[in-house]
């Protein structure tokens, strides 16, 4: 079941690959759902993404396909009536919508292509590759191009420190973070230590401990107590500027 914008969205971006072959933009989209950013669409698109309506193309920078359509609300009342009304009814009811819902039960082909651009995500301060450092000082939004992003809720967070070079995360990147609570040994997370200070480390289980382990020879790994280290999401990619 989907949301009622969740449903406008993809039958806004079906209907314009069938007029010209290519998708709307962010803003195109965001404009003709009247939301008021492009991460809203964002959201809405990892949203369609998970329930298999629309998929990123691999290997094909900020695309998008759709893989199927929702029932049309047309459909859904006329079948309402067939169920409803007698056999003559039915049938004629039947007749009536037989072809739009051909339409919707199709895939669009995989020749519609989507070329988006930019979405918002928001940028909470700086996070310590070295030594942990307060975390979400402040807020403000980050614009990164759409095909950094997978699924899921992403924040950005600013890097500080040197630890993590040899995983090529540099001091002044901006890394890329898929919230989540939840981590596996050697993935790269962001670790939140007693409430108050966060870093950017490999997370490992050592024993009744929690180990996280910089990418730096010069840093030696941080060990906590479980109650003490809570997961706020794993790295998804790094934007980097050059000035």
């Amino acid at each position: 079941m989907l949301t009622r914008k969740q449903h406008e969205l993809v039958c806004f971006i079906n209907d314009r690959l069938a007029e010209t072959g290519v998708s709307p933009s962010f803003e195109e989209m965001k404009d003709a759902l009247d939301l008021k950013s492009k991460s809203g669409v964002h959201r809405l698109i990892s949203a369609l993404e998970e329930r298999n309506f629309i998929r990123r193309l691999p290997n094909r920078a900020r695309a998008l396909e759709v893989l199927r359509m929702p029932e049309r609300p047309e459909a859904a009342t006329a079948q309402t009536a067939v169920k409803s009304g007698s056999k003559s009814e039915a049938a004629a009811s039947a007749n009536t919508v037989s072809v739009p819902n051909t339409a919707s039960a199709t895939p669009a082909s995989p020749a519609r292509i989507a070329a988006n651009d930019v979405v918002e995500i928001p940028l909470h301060g700086r996070i310590a590759a070295g030594v942990p450092i307060e975390a979400f000082e402040g807020s403000s939004m980050l614009a990164v191009p759409a095909a950094l992003l997978g699924t899921g809720e992403h924040y950005a967070l600013e890097v500080s420190g040197d630890s993590m070079v040899e995983a090529g995360i540099l001091d002044g990147d901006y890394a890329l973070i898929r919230r989540t609570e939840i981590a596996r040994d050697g993935e790269i997370v962001v670790a939140l230590i007693e409430d108050s200070e966060a870093t950017l480390k490999y997370f490992r289980r050592e024993g009744a401990m929690v180990r996280l382990d910089p990418a730096n020879r010069a840093y030696d790994p941080q060990r906590y107590a479980p109650a003490q280290v809570r997961v706020q999401g794993k790295l998804s990619g790094i934007l980097r500027r050059y000035d």
